[in-house]
């Protein structure tokens, strides 16, 4: 099943509570909350605070959105025993992280095998208190590309290390579909916007792409998020016509690959 929510930092500039407010005004079950303002690594009466807020809402806590990165050591201004102990004051069943500060194609091999033992360190520490550790799919990290996401995934070798997805900005419906699948198992739950180059687009536009996508994602076993990431001109009044669009896309998503070979021909 798919569950709908936010990530907090679609509203950088608003208050958590305002947040939630805004969350549950538009019938989302849940919320990403972001370490970088609206839950600071570290903080813990921040999280437990924030826990409250999200609980009072009606919402659950998706995730906790960590800033930490994999094989930075001492540039960060955190570690991840900070980021631990914020994520279960705050209830998150996982923790997001970013694979690190340079893509695949700038990587060494030696650089890359820190990462990769940092990655399998963090979720060993994660799995001892029960908090899953998912992988950030971004630009300029090892998650780059969807073979060297792979690659991580498989040579840290851990269990408890999982991965989200989002789509490319261009990327093809074929291409990006394909990700999906490759990624099945070890994929979390999803980041969902609807863009055209930088430009942000109402979220009822893309879906023809979002139906396929959910489609592939209501296939996975267990309960996965759809969680909305930026709404036009960062404006609060686009959140409850974008959430309309994704649960009604969500509530229709059939599973599996039949109907989304059907629907790329």
């Amino acid at each position: 099943m798919i569950r709908t929510g936010l990530v907090s930092i679609t509203f950088r500039s608003l208050t958590p509570a305002r947040v939630a407010a805004l969350a549950a005004e538009a019938g989302l079950e849940a919320i990403e909350w972001g370490g970088d303002i609206h839950v600071p690594h570290g903080d813990v009466a921040a999280a437990r605070e924030v826990a409250r807020l999200t609980r009072e809402a009606g919402l659950a806590v998706a995730a906790y959105g960590s800033y930490y990165r994999l094989a930075a050591g001492a540039e960060q201004a955190f570690d991840f025993d900070d980021v631990l102990s914020t994520a279960l004051a705050l209830g998150a069943p996982s923790i997001r992280v970013w694979a690190g500060d340079r893509g695949s194609d700038g990587a060494d091999e030696a650089w890359r095998a820190r990462a990769t033992a940092d990655a399998r360190r963090i979720a060993e520490a994660a799995a001892r208190e029960g908090v899953l550790v998912c992988l950030e799919y971004h630009a300029r990290t090892l998650t780059d590309t969807c073979d060297s996401a792979i690659r991580l995934l498989r040579e840290a070798d851990h269990p408890n290390l999982r991965t989200l997805w989002q789509p490319e900005v261009g990327g093809s419906p074929e291409r990006l579909l394909e990700e999906l699948r490759r990624l099945a198992p070890w994929l979390e739950y999803v980041h969902a916007y609807h863009w055209e180059g930088r430009e942000r687009h109402p979220f009822a536009e893309g879906e023809d792409v979002w139906r396929r996508y959910l489609n592939e994602l209501s296939a996975l076993p267990g309960d996965r998020f759809a969680l909305l990431e930026f709404v036009a001109e960062d404006d609060p009044a686009r959140l409850a016509e974008d959430a309309a669009a994704l649960k009604r896309f969500a509530s229709g998503a059939a599973g599996g690959h039949e109907a989304n070979d059907s629907a790329l021909q």
